[in-house]
């Protein structure tokens, strides 16, 4: 009898090593080696083998182009992340913090992908098909006969009802939960979620059908288990939101089929999730008027402008090393913005505590939003309140210079739209024609924005 070859996986990354050590070599990672029997080299072969077997090179230019392979879902804001629809064939790894709402937002687009007579498979391995059927009435998703449930954790039995029924679109809810019984080791450990993917994705790429795996995230935020299962994926989304708060955002942070710059919005209610059409009035909706240190910024999420307020407070520190506490910014970029500040402006904020708040949740990454976030530190800090019809555009170089971003056309009109008349921007735009009811202040450096804003 052949001797058990014992080896230790990090279930951070997937790394192997012959002993347990204390931290990954590879990621960094403590305490995250188990042990794990290691499968013959040859066994991994066969099992993961591509089906077609007869596959041949080919010239590029004979293979046809899948134009508008994209097909819509029907909930617009999901369309929107995933670059216009489902593509066929496809893989797609949703994850998100327990219960914010995963498995309701996909119950909903399996019911409008039943809609059209396409057959649908829920596939779940944490709760009981009576479970699923309750929130599938709550939501109003359980009128069509095409949405067939399926509690199953064998991958086997799995791969069988899918070539069985031969469905659109097959939803795993969890990967972690599903094993397959060639390996002998626990359900969610780096070998079974690398087999199941594997043999999930070579299901997926050699049908029409839609896959999407929905996985635990971790303490940190992050999908669990190793970052081979992103790269396998064609399309990884996140479904982000306080758990206390009602909006959600889905995000998607890799994508091969579409942007990843696009985010939908989402609101929590009784009756599942609804879409906000407009989440720009929603993160304005309970803004102070004039109060310091609050400001209006556009950023923009791949094509879609959106209205955030900032809100900054400013005010001195008892401790020797001054806090900076951010959420929604770049902490790395505020502290930046802070310096300019003292250096340029004369403003001295060395012992002073700054605080930065993106209201609603958004999360901002673009310095089209440098403008906004020096003029909320400037204001909170001499407690001069800014103009609650101002918005301000533009980024913010070393030496204090405001300088243009893109896309300005589709900013100005956004802010037209929700009613502010002024708009403080870099000067080499200033030539662009405002919105009706909107009147462009061009500005070279923060001194001349500052004194346009009354600071």
């Amino acid at each position: 009898m052949a001797r058990r070859k014992i080896g230790f996986v990090c279930q951070s990354c997937g790394t192997q090593a012959p002993k347990w050590l204390g931290r990954c070599t590879d990621c960094g990672a403590w305490n995250s080696y188990i042990e794990s029997e290691e499968q013959p080299r040859e066994m991994d072969q066969r099992r993961f083998l591509p089906s077609d077997a007869a596959a041949r090179p080919i010239p590029i230019t004979e293979i046809a182009p899948d134009d508008g392979a994209h097909q819509p879902i029907g909930l617009s804001e999901v369309d929107r992340v995933l670059g216009g629809g489902l593509v066929p064939g496809s893989l797609i790894l949703l994850g998100g913090d327990p219960g914010i709402g995963k498995s309701t937002l996909i119950l909903q687009v399996l019911a409008k992908v039943v809609t059209s007579g396409a057959r649908a498979l829920y596939v779940t391995g944490e709760e009981s098909a009576a479970q699923v059927r309750a929130r599938a009435t709550r939501l109003g998703a359980d009128e069509s006969q095409h949405l067939h449930v399926l509690t199953e954790n064998a991958l086997d039995a799995i791969l069988r009802n899918i070539k069985a029924l031969q469905p659109a679109m097959t939803v795993i809810d969890s990967i972690q939960t599903v094993y397959s019984p060639d390996l002998p080791a626990a359900p969610g450990t780096v070998g079974q979620l690398r087999d199941v993917a594997t043999q999930l994705l070579y299901t997926t790429k050699g049908s029409r059908m839609a896959t999407v795996l929905i996985g635990h995230v971790t303490k940190e935020g992050t999908l669990a288990g190793p970052r081979v299962l992103e790269h396998m994926v064609d399309t990884v989304l996140y479904f982000e939101g306080e758990r206390g708060d009602q909006y959600r955002i889905l995000r998607a942070v890799k994508n091969r089929f579409g942007s990843t710059n696009e985010i939908g919005v989402f609101e929590m209610s009784g009756t599942g999730l609804r879409e906000v059409t407009n989440p720009s009035q929603i993160f304005l909706a309970e803004r102070p008027i004039n109060a310091a240190g609050s400001v209006v910024v556009v950023p923009l999420e791949g094509t879609r402008p959106l209205l955030v307020e900032l809100q900054a407070l400013v005010s001195h520190s008892g401790l020797a090393n001054p806090r900076r506490t951010v959420i929604g910014v770049e902490t790395s970029r505020v502290s930046l913005l802070a310096a300019v500040l003292d250096k340029v402006v004369g403003l001295q904020l060395a012992d002073q505590d700054i605080f930065i708040n993106a209201a609603g949740g958004i999360k901002i990454a673009e310095p089209a939003s440098d403008l906004g976030i020096v003029a909320a530190m400037a204001s909170s800090f001499r407690n001069i309140p800014i103009n609650p019809a101002t918005v301000l555009i533009g980024e913010v170089g070393l030496t204090g210079e405001v300088r243009a971003v893109a896309g300005m056309e589709f900013r100005l009109a956004e802010a037209a739209k929700l009613g502010f008349h002024r708009a403080i921007i870099a000067a080499s735009q200033a030539h662009l024609t405002p919105p009706k009811g909107m009147e462009c202040h061009g500005v070279r450096t923060l001194e001349m924005a500052f004194s346009a804003i009354g600071l």
